[in-house]
């Protein structure tokens, strides 16, 4: 458990500039919103792909979980 625990921290270090750079379109249209974030290709990618390695995580746990219990 410690092990998944680091990679996943050394994961998120890992990902988290690319998290924080900045694009075009804050401030100029409807940046502040919440719809840009849900339509912004750039926040639309990082929120799917997040999602995707969240789900994969679960399931990995819950795996190892099961087969902790047999």
């Amino acid at each position: 458990m410690k092990n998944i625990s680091t990679t996943i921290h050394f994961t998120i270090i890992l990902i988290f500039p690319l998290m924080t750079k900045a694009h075009p379109g804050h401030g100029e249209t409807d940046g502040y919103t919440i719809t840009h974030y849900f339509t912004a290709p750039s926040h639309a990618v990082i929120t799917l792909g997040s999602i995707v390695i969240l789900y994969a995580m679960f399931r990995f746990i819950n795996k190892e979980k099961f087969k902790a219990q047999k």
